[in-house]
């Protein structure tokens, strides 16, 4: 019997069940070697498209993007990683470009410090700033100019929904993400993050009234750890009542890792989605 999302509460979890409860590596066979596949073919991308690698927006180490041009004048979706704020790369990562690519939509891929050599609220601002540089840079890199569409996957969906707010941001595409980051301060992950409530509250979407009043699509697999697909639900459920446009659904079978095969296919559902916010805003 599926337990309930009313009946899943991470607070009568004991630590090793929450550990356990957002452990996607631990929760998917085979997730290191399709990581590690996903790798390989971005470094073979990056290869065919050279032309603007590792543009520089910031002082740190990881503060690059990459921009991969589809055609003239076309609009920019801005991809952002995932791995619990402390793990993984933009290089990892490439490959997801191929879906919108090949609908004319330019990609970036953004780089950040990772923790615990930056906060949280460093993080969150250093995407700030490279939505700062990318928009500065669109004209010179021949694309539209209208803004940027962001999307994310895990803490990139997080870090997707706290870039809406950015004035040159139309719109967001938020893949499996994390909303509410209380249970992230009670588990194993807050070693690194080393955050306490008020930078946790600060940080969360869902512990904010109200939201950007812009177009936000949030997709979860329903393979996925139940904790991790209730964080998508309630955050869909909390836009729907404050009034922001949000759309939800789960892609059928697909688990955390999976999931990205809707990205990486030029016919994927959330190839399909960004397209739409493209088309709405």
């Amino acid at each position: 019997m599926t337990t309930l999302f009313s009946a899943l509460d991470w607070r009568t979890m004991s630590q090793q069940e929450r550990d356990r409860g957002l452990n996607n590596g631990e929760h998917v066979p085979g997730s290191i070697e399709m990581v590690a596949g996903w790798e390989q073919r971005s470094g073979e991308l990056r290869k065919r498209l050279p032309a603007h690698i590792d543009l520089r927006y910031g002082p740190r180490e990881r503060n690059r993007i990459d921009f991969l041009k589809a055609a003239d004048k076309a609009p920019t979706l801005l991809f952002i990683h995932g791995g619990y704020w402390q793990a993984r790369a933009k290089e990892v990562f490439t490959i997801v470009a191929e879906g919108p690519m090949a609908h004319g939509i330019n990609v970036a891929l953004i780089g950040y410090t990772l923790a615990p050599d930056a906060t949280l609220d460093e993080i969150v601002a250093e995407i700030h700033a490279g939505i700062d540089y990318l928009t500065g840079q669109l004209p010179a890199l021949g694309a539209a100019t209208e803004g940027i569409v962001v999307s994310g996957w895990s803490a990139g969906g997080h870090l997707t929904s706290m870039a809406l707010s950015h004035p040159k941001v139309r719109a967001g595409m938020a893949i499996s993400g994390i909303y509410d980051l209380d249970p992230i301060r009670h588990s194993y992950l807050n070693e690194k993050l080393k955050a306490d409530g008020p930078t946790m509250r600060r940080n969360s979407p869902m512990m904010q009234a109200g939201g950007p009043l812009k177009p936000l699509s949030l997709v979860v697999g329903s393979a996925e750890l139940p904790l991790l697909r209730k964080q998508t639900a309630d955050f869909a459920g909390h836009r729907a009542r404050y009034g922001l446009p949000v759309t939800y659904e789960e892609i059928p079978g697909a688990n955390h890792f999976t999931i990205m095969d809707e990205m990486m296919s030029p016919q994927g559902r959330i190839t399909t989605l960004i397209r739409q916010l493209f088309e709405r805003t």
